[in-house]
């Protein structure tokens, strides 16, 4: 009787463990406002993988805008959020705990640039925040982190690690914003035709070569605005402000600090004279040892107080709705 009285608590105890541990899963779901998603990779949300939560986004959601809250967590994942999926916030638990990341190269099965993000956006109206996303290749070829083509983009206080092309803003005429961000990498790190802000950024330069490689169109006013950005660079490296990737590259540093290592020249033609006449390269009112302009090539220009003033957000960001990612 004493043995079947002890197995009867034991049971007991299981049977009221088991309905705590109900209680609390339902809890999340109880618990989360509507339209929000929870990523857990301990099983403690919605889904467990940031994949899943993306494709279960209704195609153009006409219920609204929908949160995914992440986790602290390694994710393991080659994320891409396609062109439907809209009007999504993706808010991580913490920035340095709430990662991301993949590690292709160009030159693994002769991939190309173009394939090897970590992250794909093609969606509009995507915010993140909280996040790190990174690309941890070996250095042995082109490596993006993040790849977007998105218009009305918003990165606020994410890191982006990589090494060569760690960011690809890759469509002209998309606009993206880029706040109290961490971007770190070799070459060419922060490249392609879309207009984009950065505000408040660190920026750090891993070895001896180029920032930016702008391939702003001719027709497009904006391409990469710097604006009170702090450069570092790592023990013993010589940076250029950037090259142009196209002829027409648009790229502009005001209000940063440019440490000791930026070349004098501050910037390069790409082996390619004929493009000193059409790359828009601008400074203003920067400070650092390394934002002297008395050596820089005769080709870049310095803003005058008056001409500083056209380059805001609001002017460079509008665009046809008025766009301002502040709001």
């Amino acid at each position: 009787m004493q043995v079947l009285k002890t197995n009867n608590k034991i049971q007991m105890k299981k049977l009221n463990l088991l309905i705590a541990l109900l209680i609390c899963s339902l809890g999340v779901y109880s618990q989360t406002p509507a339209n929000t998603i929870v990523v857990d990779r301990n099983g403690t949300g919605h889904f467990r993988t940031i994949q899943q939560a993306i494709d279960s986004v209704r195609a153009f959601n006409p219920a609204g805008t929908v949160t995914i809250l992440i986790k602290n967590g390694f994710y393991k994942e080659k994320l891409e959020i396609p062109t439907h999926v809209c009007n999504v916030r993706f808010i991580g638990e913490d920035k340095e705990k709430t990662i991301i990341n993949y590690d292709d190269h160009a030159n693994i099965n002769h991939m190309g640039t173009f394939r090897t993000y970590t992250l794909k956006v093609s969606g509009n109206d995507i915010v993140m925040e909280n996040l790190t996303i990174e690309n941890s290749a070996a250095q042995l070829g082109q490596a993006v982190a993040l790849h977007v083509e998105g218009d009305r983009i918003t990165f606020r206080n994410c890191r982006f690690l990589g090494n060569q092309d760690t960011i690809y803003t890759g469509k002209e005429n998309a606009r993206q914003y880029f706040e109290n961000c961490y971007i770190e990498g070799t070459t060419d790190f922060i490249f392609g035709p879309s207009t984009a802000w950065f505000e408040g950024c660190q920026i750090f330069c891993k070895r001896n070569s180029y920032i930016t490689a702008a391939s702003t169109p001719i027709q497009v006013p904006y391409g990469y605005i710097f604006n009170n950005c702090t450069i570092t660079l790592a023990d013993s490296v010589s940076m250029y402000l950037g090259r142009p990737w196209r002829a027409y590259a648009m790229t502009l540093f005001m209000n940063c600090h440019l440490p000791k290592g930026i070349k004098p020249i501050g910037w390069d033609n790409w082996r390619n004279k004929e493009n000193e006449k059409t790359a828009r390269y601008m400074e203003y009112n920067n400070r650092g040892e390394g934002a002297g302009t008395s050596q820089r090539a005769p080709w870049a220009k310095i803003l005058t107080p008056k001409e500083a003033k056209e380059f805001t957000i609001e002017n460079v960001l509008k665009g046809y709705d008025g766009w301002d990612p502040r709001k």
